[in-house]
């Protein structure tokens, strides 16, 4: 029965190729929808998956990574007082102004780390080095956005937010899901950048004792520092992940137009095995009534 059904497919190849170009094309819709909606689940929480901290302390209500206001940064000693609290660090994301050569501005984020802890540095260096931020006023940007920002090489000064800054490192692969690109610099250069003031941060990252559960010293931590909000890791993922891929409805579009692929898909080969059954309905009851299957 195998090489009788292979017989009738090859019979109409003019029905054969239409049926299989209708299929491809909805494979291809499915693999590029989906895989974009892949692209835009890494991009609009890299920053955050690739930290290193057991826990965000942060402003009450934000809605995500990219949307924090400032917090006293004294509270990172009394984080250190919760019991399971390894260490804390400050650690920033806000949007600033990068001023191009012809005098135009981008809108950026700056991450500032403490370079010390090491949780909310760059990853993927392929020019310059983390410790190079330790220099005043330098920062490190993803050699995609080279032209997007100006820049052609190493040592490049340009200004963010009226404050001088010079290029020290490349990163390959750390993409933004807005049009704004990250920034990395040190935690005292952002303060500079961003204007706050010497005692203000935007997160305490927390890093817990090995062995320790996040959710118990979350707990701690939510009794011991009032006025604040206090993510695990997963939790700050999932949270800026909803916001950027669903909330913006870029995730939902893109999930429809992989649907989408797999109903056309569906449609066709629908359509072409009821056509051929109808066209040969009198063949398939003669082979039907000699025995053969379903």
């Amino acid at each position: 029965m195998n090489i009788l059904a292979w017989k009738n497919l090859l019979h109409d190849r003019v029905r054969l190729v239409v049926t299989l170009t209708g299929i491809v094309f909805a494979l291809v819709l499915i693999a590029v929808q989906f895989g974009m909606f892949l692209g835009f689940l890494d991009t609009a929480a890299n920053i955050v998956e690739r930290n290193s901290a057991d826990l965000w302390i942060s402003a009450p209500g934000i809605p995500h990574v990219n949307g924090g206001s400032p917090i006293h940064e004294s509270k990172r000693w009394k984080a250190l007082q919760v019991p399971g609290v390894a260490a804390t660090s400050p650690f920033t994301v806000f949007f600033v102004n990068w001023k191009l050569p012809n005098g135009a501005f981008e809108s950026c984020q700056i991450a500032g780390f403490d370079l010390d802890s090491g949780m909310g540095a760059p990853w993927s260096l392929v020019a310059g080095r983390v410790e190079d931020l330790r220099g005043e006023d330098t920062v490190i940007i993803d050699e995609l956005y080279k032209k997007k920002l100006g820049v052609e090489r190493l040592g490049e000064t340009f200004e963010i937010n009226g404050t001088r800054a010079r290029v020290v490192g490349f990163t390959r692969g750390i993409r933004s899901f807005t049009t704004a690109p990250y920034i990395f610099t040190s935690f005292k250069n952002a303060q500079t950048y961003m204007r706050l003031q010497e005692h203000e941060t935007i997160f305490i990252l927390v890093r817990t004792v090995p062995g320790t559960d996040p959710a118990a010293v979350k707990a701690g931590l939510l009794a011991a520092i009032p006025g604040v909000d206090v993510f695990t890791h997963a939790e700050m993922l999932a949270r800026t992940q909803n916001y950027w891929v669903f909330g913006t409805g870029a995730g939902t579009t893109t999930l429809m137009g992989a649907m989408l692929g797999l109903l056309v898909g569906i449609v066709v080969v629908a359509q072409t095995i009821y056509a051929a059954t109808i066209d040969h309905l009198k063949e398939f009851g003669t082979l039907k009534a000699m025995g053969a299957t379903n």
